[in-house]
């Protein structure tokens, strides 16, 4: 049995392979719970450097959202939040990746609504499985706090006793899968 390992990820391009990977987020709801989903369609790639080091690159289709109720996915789609007929795209690439204990910090410039605001992602390393016979797979998990009213999205929709419907803090995680091909 093949385990992973967490040697350095090997130069070269690797692919996220969406049907491996997700891009989920969660968002605080009348301030007592929270509304989650994800996007179902997005792109990209790592390149890692011949000196190790690694530029990101990706790409989210807003209009995929999902999260389990068509009529919020609508809302959520429409100019109130993410106006996706005319921002049909989020986009994300790195500028740099530090080390922060055993695990990492990727920050890069994240473009949402038309946009751009510099992020920082707590970043784990999963390690590099050898894959199925079609080359080696690496795997990584990533989480930010976003303010969506960074990116325009500053709909309020204050509630009759105090908070509002929709917090401002925006949660996002990253699960990924990236292959490089054999």
């Amino acid at each position: 049995m093949t385990t992973a390992v967490t040697a350095p990820i090997a130069a070269g391009t690797w692919t996220i392979d969406p049907a491996h990977s997700a891009v989920a987020f969660s968002v605080k709801h009348l301030m007592v719970s929270k509304v989650r989903g994800n996007f179902e369609s997005f792109t990209g790639t790592i390149t890692i450097a011949e000196d190790g080091t690694p530029a990101v690159q990706a790409e989210i289709d807003v209009t995929s959202i999902t999260t389990g109720n068509e009529q919020r996915d609508g809302h959520i789609k429409s100019a109130d939040f993410f106006d996706a007929e005319k921002f049909p795209k989020a986009t994300f690439v790195s500028t740099g990746v530090a080390p922060k204990g055993d695990d990492y910090v990727l920050t890069g410039d994240f473009t949402l609504k038309g946009v751009t605001k510099a992020v920082e992602l707590d970043l784990e390393f999963n390690g590099v499985n050898p894959g199925m016979g079609h080359g080696p797979v690496a795997g990584f998990e990533a989480k930010t706090v976003l303010n969506r009213k960074d990116f325009g999205i500053d709909i309020d929709m204050p509630l009759e006793g105090g908070g509002v419907v929709v917090g401002d803090k925006v949660t996002i995680t990253l699960e990924i899968e990236a292959g490089q091909p054999a």
